[in-house]
């Protein structure tokens, strides 16, 4: 059974308000989320998310935080925890070369390359792993702290049981899928605030929009820096059976928030989310209630969304949306009343909307921002050959697959010409104008999840034709070219360049 979420003001928090019918539906719409307001759309299938005041451990929002997950990439917070404790402990610096061996080398996706023996520091590893999210880094940190994968997975755990976190039992240093490797938002959240208060020092890390080496730029995945104001952190993750995850940090008037969302079924949603709690909790929609240790834990196991994210997403986006529309509903009713007493219900300004509205609303549109990529240097590195390490963000699609064949399939896929450069150019329906078109086409890009696999290249870049008239206009639709609105026409899907994903 689904538990409510703790929160204040949960009774008061409509599931759908007035005020959520004006924007949200656009902001759907621009995600290409013809189902969002679909009788499928339940609390039942909501994914797992909290909210907390970072200093004080006080939970704002909560939402199944304490249910099992997979935790993907988000294993990589854990590992620099580990790391950091060993240089606080004396036992390593951040100036410390550490070796890449054949294990860490022979890593699935997503991966730095690094060729068996070639030493990268501690300080540029951590680097790697909070912007690139490399596999392979991973286990290289591992040996070299801890001389094996195995032993550092036994201090991984004995420092999750030092901070409370109850749910979580780690195998490997980088998150690959694992039965026995799995946490919760709570936990999560709880090894987020062990990281800023127990290293602040460090707090930069979780802060790198992009990093450079050997001329090629790295981005970060997280999608809300640059983005959200006051953004500072952390790690996002995915895997088929985990979803999109991320842990995110911001900060705004002294106060530092904490939000984890788990399983989403793409990146866009999940970072309307995580934009949605940080909105609420800054505006006092939610408050403080209880501590975080106070959360009554679930049992079982983490499900496997697979299913659901990378196969048929339909149901799960519907819902998914459904849940982030419940959630900006109360800023959306308080928005529109600020902006009615400011301007008067008879005079528009766009500007002063901006001002008011809710920041999940618009982040979607937010261009991407240009980070100053920090340079590392890694001695004898040679950046890999266009395409060899274009992968899932924490292996999910390799960790499917036995070595052997996730190997073969890897080779025998076609590279993408100019993957990078994509442009899917649709016009969703219910958009109020085509001049939404080039926003949507970065949400679109962004979305790193499996794409369709039909044919939509050539459909996506057409311009359409005048519909025909009379006679013509039957025999168009009899013949079901795609022009008309019989069975036959053609709809238009995004293309299915392979990008990493987060």
């Amino acid at each position: 059974m689904t538990r409510e979420p703790l929160s204040l003001t949960k009774p008061d928090a409509p599931r759908r308000g007035a005020g959520s019918r004006t924007i949200v539906p656009a902001l759907a719409a621009a995600l290409g989320l013809a189902s969002l307001f679909g009788a499928g759309a339940t609390r039942a299938t909501a994914a797992p998310s909290l909210l907390m005041d970072l200093p004080s451990g006080m939970v704002l929002y909560e939402d199944d935080a304490t249910r099992p997950w997979f935790p993907a990439s988000l294993t990589k917070l854990m590992t620099t925890y580990v790391a950091l404790r060993a240089t606080q402990d004396g036992r390593i610096s951040m100036a410390t070369p550490l070796r890449v061996s054949a294990r860490a080398a022979a890593a699935p996706p997503s991966k730095m390359g690094f060729r068996p023996g070639t030493l990268v520091t501690l300080g540029d590893a951590l680097k790697i792993l909070m912007v690139k999210s490399a596999n392979d880094v991973s286990i290289t940190v591992a040996e070299g702290i801890s001389g094996s994968v195995e032993a550092f997975a036994a201090e991984m755990n004995a420092e999750a049981a030092r901070l409370g976190m109850r749910q979580s039992h780690f195998v490997n240093p980088n998150g690959l899928p694992n039965p026995q490797h799995y946490t919760s938002a709570r936990d999560i959240a709880l090894l987020v605030r062990g990281l800023y208060l127990g290293f602040p020092q460090y707090a930069g890390l979780f802060n790198i929009g992009a990093l450079e080496l050997g001329g090629k730029v790295m981005n970060n995945h997280n999608n809300l820096l640059g983005r959200y104001p006051g953004a500072d952190g952390m790690k996002t993750g995915f895997t088929c059976a985990a979803g999109f995850n991320v842990a995110a940090t911001a900060t705004q008037g002294g106060r530092k928030l904490v939000a984890v969302v788990l399983g989403a079924p793409n990146v866009a949603l999940r970072t309307v989310k995580a934009a949605a709690l940080f909105d609420r909790g800054f505006a006092g929609v939610d408050r403080p209630m209880a501590p975080i240790s106070a959360l009554p834990l679930q049992g079982g196991a983490p499900p496997d969304i697979g299913a659901s994210v990378c196969r048929n997403r339909g149901p799960a986006i519907a819902a998914f949306s459904a849940e982030n529309e419940r959630l900006i509903a109360p800023l959306e009713a308080a928005s529109a009343q600020a902006f009615a007493s400011t301007q008067g219900a008879s005079f528009y300004d766009s500007s002063a909307l901006s001002r008011v509205s809710p920041m999940a609303t618009r982040i979607a549109f937010v261009p991407p921002p240009s980070f100053e990529p920090v340079p590392i240097r890694i001695a004898g590195y040679e950046a890999p050959a266009r395409g060899a390490a274009a992968e899932d963000d924490d292996g999910a699609s390799a960790a499917r697959l036995p070595a052997a064949a996730a190997a073969a399939k890897r080779a025998a896929k076609p590279e993408p010409r100019h993957a990078q450069k994509t442009r899917v150019h649709i016009v969703p329906k219910h958009a109020k104008s085509k001049a939404h078109a080039p926003s949507i086409v970065k949400i679109i890009e962004e979305d790193d999840a499996p794409k369709a696999k039909g044919k939509a290249k050539g459909a996506a870049h057409a311009k359409p034709e005048p519909a025909p008239r009379g006679k013509a206009a039957q025999a168009v639709k009899g013949k079901g070219t795609g022009q008309g609105t019989g069975k036959g026409a053609a709809k238009p899907t995004q293309a299915s360049a392979r990008k990493p994903q987060v």
